[in-house]
């Protein structure tokens, strides 16, 4: 599984600009973002495939120092709040296979990430300040209508990454 690294994520990180991914099945690739959110730094994950978007907030440097770790424990957390089953939510894991750091996965992509920004700014009142996991935050920008590259018509992030998995 590839996790593409935005540059202000990179920056924030104090990392080096990683290698462009080679996964081409974008199904096993992800796009991760470094947010504030009621002046909290917080990790803004988007599926490259589906523009399904998972929030973790206020997120701790001890976290961000494993980021592939974050991201496992986020995203697991989040499809099982979607409905997603155990099984069905290690099967994906498993077939993505391991993780590897890479720059973001394109022009589509980064626009599937600012659209899920703005959709997580215009849902602030959705956060839950006492927690990391942002299952209503979630919900709402998943089921927000919009149109996506690749995709006909317009249809919601959780519709798809549900066609996805």
């Amino acid at each position: 599984m590839e996790l593409g690294l935005t540059f202000p994520l990179q920056r924030f990180l104090k990392t080096k600009t990683p290698a462009y991914g080679t996964e081409p099945d974008r199904r096993f690739c992800w796009d991760l973002h470094v947010i504030d959110l009621r002046g909290r730094k917080c990790l803004l994950a988007v599926h490259s495939h589906s523009r399904y978007t998972f929030v973790r907030y206020d997120v701790a440097p001890v976290q961000w120092a494993d980021l592939p770790g974050l991201f496992r424990e986020g995203l697991a957390e989040s499809l099982a709040a979607a409905g997603f089953d155990t099984d069905q939510i290690e099967d994906y894991l498993r077939r993505a296979g391991g993780t590897e750091i890479t720059r973001t996965h394109g022009r589509r992509e980064v626009a599937f990430l600012n659209r899920a920004w703005e959709d997580a700014l215009a849902m602030d009142l959705c956060l839950d300040t006492n927690r990391q996991a942002q299952p209503l935050l979630d919900h709402t920008v998943n089921t927000r209508l919009g149109r996506c590259a690749g995709f006909e018509g317009l249809g919601t992030g959780w519709e798809r990454i549900t066609a996805s998995l």
